[in-house]
């Protein structure tokens, strides 16, 4: 019976450490993790203002928690997945981070700077995910961004989640 058990959990580990790679660096998996934890704190929504930087920017609530100079959930991202991760906040045409553990070149945490125009930038805009290889803040990653929406489906921000290429 042991010596069965043994077998079981053996096979169980093998599989477990075959199936990893496939996932290993995959931002598709890391934004559904980054999201599903988002959503698990509660409904986004926008409430009042808050420094992102030297930006003053909308409040962005998940639940009764302000994500703004927030990071335990992309903290969290980073160390279950390993991947870089930031939330942005939607302010008039921008997307400005509130929440990021991307660092700047001086190595501070890029609050406060704004989501790059390009292809990310366009299908966020319009209520789209985005996934490819976009350079942040000076670095080339294989990334993913998925809109936020409140409960009226308006964009109110972007999750992002991102692997250095």
């Amino acid at each position: 019976m042991i010596k069965s058990l043994f077998a079981v959990a053996a096979a169980a580990i093998l599989l477990m450490t075959l199936a990893a790679p496939a996932h290993a660096n995959d931002p598709k998996v890391a934004i559904v993790a980054l999201d599903a934890r988002l959503a698990k704190i509660g409904a986004p929504k926008l409430d009042g203002t808050d420094k992102a930087g030297e930006k003053n920017v909308p409040g962005l609530f998940f639940g009764a928690r302000k994500i703004n100079n927030n990071y335990d959930v992309v903290d969290e991202i980073k160390k279950g997945t390993g991947a870089v991760a930031t939330v942005f906040v939607k302010e008039g045409d921008e997307f400005v981070r509130v929440s990021t553990n991307v660092l700047t070149p001086e190595g501070k945490r890029g609050v406060g700077t704004t989501l790059a125009r390009a292809k990310a930038y366009e299908a966020v805009s319009k209520g789209e995910p985005y996934c490819g290889v976009v350079d942040v803040l000076g670095t080339a990653l294989d990334s993913c961004y998925n809109p936020v929406k409140d409960g009226g489906g308006k964009v109110i921000g972007v999750t992002y989640v991102g692997y250095k290429k």
